[in-house]
């Protein structure tokens, strides 16, 4: 008996001795990721939290988080810059090439380091992506250094955080909080670089099948100005492409918009009267809208015109064919429509529009 108990003492020690297994991190640091998209690139953090845990006003420029570069005591003894959280490198992936303070990096995942100060702070994005905290820090592996600076936080963050704030279509800031301080790195894109490319990639695969993805290519070149020619060239497949490409509205009209971008507007009006007799109500009203916003006021009189005679007396041609009489200068014309399209109106909102027009019309307001 006695042997048996200590093979199992042994054995328990030896257990204990090598097993990992899976606990919370060391300390009370919470891991954590955080992601968004910032145009078409997806930027993701890896990172653990440490806590303030009652010691505000002692953890920047302290050992907690040191200001510049200092020898840490572990690894090879070269001064090192903050890990900019707890535990393992903290690492920041871009799915695309993006711009960080207007400086090129391109895809891929580093690991960021920060090199503190009282009033600004140099982010470092190094290749060194696996190691614990900054302790194996190597300056020869920098990818890129930017500066920025510090902004005072008017509440404690308890837990170091990082989130994307300041956001537009083609930026946000990536932000670490903690405690009383914020530090703050702009990522940028070229949104409209980006979205070209992406098209040019899915118009190989499975969406360059239809003739729906060739004309949503086409109208963001248009709707962007970006590289016309390449838009009418999808223009052109959605119409022609083998086994995929149809002569509809919708087609025809995006090629002769971009022709008409192109100054082309004689070979656009050939197509769009072609395209017209096509066009279903929905279709031909916004065109007619497209129009008036262009100040094409006697262009859109006459698409309204054809798409009230093809779908007589509905809601839809009666307000186009006021709006196009009122942009001719016609605006008393108008006012037989509206009233055949107030009791037509689908909800209370457009009933109220219409009224609030024939109220105008009928005082002799300017609409």
């Amino acid at each position: 008996m006695r042997n048996t108990l200590l093979f199992i003492a042994l054995l328990h020690g030896s257990l204990v001795s090598w097993a990992q297994l899976t606990t919370p991190p060391i300390g009370g640091n919470k891991k954590a990721s955080v992601s968004e998209q910032i145009g078409l690139a997806t930027v993701t953090i890896h990172y653990d939290r440490p806590g303030v845990k009652g010691r505000e006003g002692k953890i920047w420029g302290t050992s907690i988080a040191h200001y510049g570069f200092q020898d840490l005591g572990y690894g090879p003894g070269q001064a090192a810059p903050w890990r900019a959280g707890a535990n393992e490198t903290t690492t920041i992936t871009f799915s695309d090439d993006v711009r960080v303070e207007g400086k090129a990096l391109a895809a891929g995942t580093y690991g960021l380091f920060m090199n503190l100060g009282e009033q600004e702070t140099t982010v470092i994005f190094s290749r060194i992506v696996v190691s614990w905290g900054s302790y194996y820090y190597d300056p020869a592996l920098d990818v890129l250094r930017v500066t920025v600076k510090n902004q005072a936080l008017d509440r404690s963050v308890e837990l170091l955080t990082y989130s994307f704030v300041n956001q537009t279509d083609s930026s946000a800031a990536v932000a670490l909080s903690w405690e009383k301080r914020m530090i703050p790195f702009t990522v940028s894109v070229d949104m409209v670089g980006q979205q070209m490319a992406s098209f040019r990639r899915e118009l190989l695969s499975k969406p360059g099948f239809t003739w729906e993805s060739l004309v949503q290519a086409a109208t963001y070149c248009l709707t962007t100005s970006h590289d016309l020619k390449q838009g009418l060239v999808w223009a052109d497949q959605a119409i022609s492409a083998r086994y995929i490409g149809q002569k509809n509205f919708q087609t025809l009209s995006a090629k002769a918009a971009l022709l008409t971008a192109l100054n082309k507007s004689d070979e656009a009006s050939i197509l769009m009267k072609e395209a017209l007799p096509m066009g279903t109500m929905n279709e031909l009203h916004q065109y007619g809208r497209t129009l008036l916003s262009q100040k094409r006021d006697q262009e859109a009189y006459a698409v309204f015109k054809t798409n009230y005679d093809k779908n007589p007396n509905q809601f839809t041609t009666n307000m186009g064919m006021s709006r196009a009489l009122i942009a001719v200068g016609k605006p008393k014309d108008a006012l037989p429509y509206l009233r055949a399209a107030l009791p037509q109106a689908p909800d209370s909102l457009n009933k109220a529009n219409v009224e609030a027009m024939i109220k105008s019309i009928s005082e002799g307001k300017t609409l």
